[in-house]
């Protein structure tokens, strides 16, 4: 009998060793997995590579508030890569898909593109990015059941459908675990097969 569910967010998460990279899914606070997030900073697993759409409240960069953030960047303890929002969703998406790396028009000719190989096609410019995977994602959805199908409510979406397809192992929190079949598969946006654990908060 297939059952991802956890009994605790600590459990699910113990698994996450120093040096892993992590995606955590959420844009601002929607579909952020915030209980995950918490359990990750207990946790106590250190030297990670996150990749995220932000990095939170009071740890946003140049967010007036981001005093955690810009005290570790200042003493040389963290480092910080940008890349455009369409670029990172691509990149993820494309360790989905499988592929070797993909071409974007985004960045071309600027400084993001500096030391990337560049190309024009048909006249237009692209700079090759490579797929972005990941060990862990972390994700928040709205119901999920014990097969770990998901369904997400409305900009909550966001990154957590494409992080679960990058990452070896995906942990996603719900608000509730329903029964097999209670999800309507037509509703499914992330199938089971994508995801190792859930866990109800």
């Amino acid at each position: 009998m297939i059952d991802k569910t956890s009994a605790s967010i600590f459990e699910a998460i113990k698994q996450i060793q120093d040096g892993a990279t992590v995606m955590i899914g959420g844009f601002g606070t929607a579909g952020q997995p915030a209980e995950l997030i918490d359990a990750l900073i207990a946790h106590g697993a250190k030297e990670l590579t996150v990749v995220n759409n932000n990095a939170g409240n009071g740890s946003f960069p140049r967010q007036s508030d981001s005093y955690e953030f810009d005290k570790l960047y200042y003493a040389k303890k963290i480092e910080l890569e940008l890349v455009p929002q369409g670029n990172l969703a691509a990149r993820i998406q494309a360790t989905g898909a499988g592929l070797g790396a993909i071409y974007t028009p985004t960045g071309y000719g600027t400084l993001l593109a500096e030391g990337k190989d560049s190309k024009v096609i048909k006249g237009r410019g692209y700079v090759l990015e490579y797929p972005i995977h990941a060990d862990f994602a972390l994700i928040k959805a709205f119901k999920g059941d014990r097969w770990g199908n998901l369904v997400y409510r409305k900009s909550a979406r966001n990154f957590g459908p494409i992080m679960a397809t990058a990452a070896k192992c995906t942990i996603a929190q719900v608000n509730e675990i329903v029964p097999l079949g209670a999800i309507d598969p037509e509703h499914v946006i992330t199938p089971g097969i994508f995801i190792q654990h859930v866990v109800a908060v």
